[in-house]
């Protein structure tokens, strides 16, 4: 099933100012400054989602270090080990997608960007105070929520936004300005975590000073506009043709492009109320093969991203080159997405996937077998750039899949489960590690890679080049 197979099903009849208008009006858009400054502002606001999901792993020796938490535990499921912590992070951001992606959908893009951002700093705020590990645990998991929220809605917000033919750059560059993030985290945790600055664990003020430089989200909410798509979606007409002849003004001299190939056929009103309706035809193995994929991509991902300090330790390097390392690494987070935005709309979104996903492989395993630090940062400099070559294409591909009635709550349903994933993924990586070393784990995560690339590689709709709901 295509996405032009679903988008048919929910749209209104086509009238002026209608969905289908402001698709093929969005689908004629011209590059212009103004779109692509939107892209930069909503990822600025994304660069704290991704600090404080990505501290996660930074933060960890910290945690052990002050005897908050341990490195591993006798238990699988122990709840005092760094895997419950990386548990926490992720079981509320299964909880943000699943049960409340329907919030974008509701109450528009630009609310929900807002206040989830700030309920998530809040939280986070709070977790920094905690002294024992329930506490600690318990308010990690209310801050996942907060962060489970705001992914959904940024995916769907830039998608929304952007036309097709520019999209995948679009995410590139959003990935790429959200993940510089990366490397700062990286650098504050090699610098604070061994320190502890005024009687304070270190630990405490990485969290702190993400918090507290979240506030700009007031000052950037003020340039960005409500999506168009979802305004007229829900009988605002008039708020949607003026957020697009904005669009088309601030385009200045370029050229329109011509309208999309692809027929436009007149949609119907939505048939989906309920979560249970995503798995009735026409969505339904939509939803299953991006389930499945989730389930995996989120398993090779955090199963490294999260425990790269924790994978050199292992290997025998001390805490403060651990991280020193881990902040060389981290580097790749915004370049990768940089070069791919070379490329980005060139291929189909599938085959950047399948790619991504089989080097992920081979740099793994490299990883996992070497112990020279040269090669070992060389390495895990690869591994983090396929990752984040898959990441920026999967975010655009599973949000443009699904129509514009039900694009946060689909994506949020399927995206859902890499959350479940990374929810397990701590305790197995924890699990795995005492028992089988660094290279047992890498045999996992080549094991989940392998099924993307078959799942995406044969089931994998097109959509490059598809305008959105046609």
């Amino acid at each position: 099933m295509s996405a032009v197979d679903v988008g048919s099903v929910i749209d209104h009849a086509s009238t002026a100012n209608g969905p289908d208008d402001i698709s093929r009006r969005l689908e004629a858009l011209p590059a212009s400054g103004y779109v692509w400054r939107l892209v930069i502002l909503l990822s600025l606001g994304g660069c704290f989602e991704i600090y404080d999901l990505f501290f996660t792993g930074y933060i960890a020796p910290g945690l052990a270090r002050s005897g908050l938490m341990t490195t591993t535990t006798q238990a699988f499921f122990g709840f005092s080990g760094i895997g419950a912590f990386v548990a926490a992070t992720f079981a509320g951001l299964f909880v943000g997608t699943f049960f409340l992606g329907f919030l974008a959908d509701r109450f528009g893009r630009k609310a929900v960007f807002t206040w989830s951002l700030l309920f998530y700093s809040a939280a986070s705020v709070i977790m920094a105070c905690q002294t024992t590990p329930g506490g600690l645990l318990l308010w990690r998991f209310i801050a996942g929520i907060g962060i489970g929220i705001e992914v959904i809605t940024i995916d769907a917000y830039i998608t929304e936004l952007v036309p097709s033919w520019m999209r995948g750059r679009a995410f590139a560059i959003n990935q790429a300005v959200m993940l510089s993030a990366v490397p700062i985290v990286a650098a504050l945790a090699w610098w604070l975590v061994p320190l502890t600055p005024y009687g304070v664990d270190g630990w405490r003020w990485v969290v702190l000073i993400g918090s507290a430089a979240s506030m700009i989200i007031w000052v950037l909410r003020l340039y960005v506009p409500e999506s168009p798509l979802w305004l007229a979606r829900h009988g605002r007409a008039r708020d949607a043709d003026a957020i697009m002849r904005k669009l088309e003004a601030t385009a200045g001299t370029a050229t329109t492009r011509p309208a999309p190939a692809v027929a436009m056929t007149p949609a119907r009103a939505p048939m989906t109320s309920g979560f249970a309706d995503l798995f009735k035809p026409p969505y339904a193995s939509l939803v299953v093969l991006f389930m499945v994929f989730n389930l995996c991509q989120a398993f090779g991902f955090y199963g490294f991203s999260n425990w790269v300090p924790a994978f050199l330790v292992e290997k025998g390097i001390n805490v403060t080159k651990s991280l020193q390392y881990s902040f060389i690494i981290a580097i790749a987070y915004p370049l990768a997405p940089l070069l791919a935005a070379t490329f980005a709309d060139r291929f189909e979104r599938k085959s950047i996937i399948c790619g991504a996903a089989a080097a992920t492989i081979l740099f793994g395993l490299s990883f996992s077998q070497f112990t020279e630090p040269a090669l070992l940062i060389a390495s895990g400099v690869l591994l983090t750039g396929t990752n984040m070559t898959m990441s920026y294409a999967y975010h655009a591909y599973q949000t443009e899949v699904f129509p514009t009635a039900i694009r946060a709550r689909a994506a949020g349903l399927v995206y859902s489960m890499s959350r479940l994933s990374a929810t397990f993924s701590g305790f197995i990586v924890a699990f795995m590690l005492k028992q089988a070393g660094v290279a047992g784990v890498f045999g996992l995560i080549t094991a989940a890679m392998v099924i993307v690339v078959v799942a995406i590689g044969i089931w994998g709709p097109a959509v490059r080049g598809r305008p959105l709901d046609a």
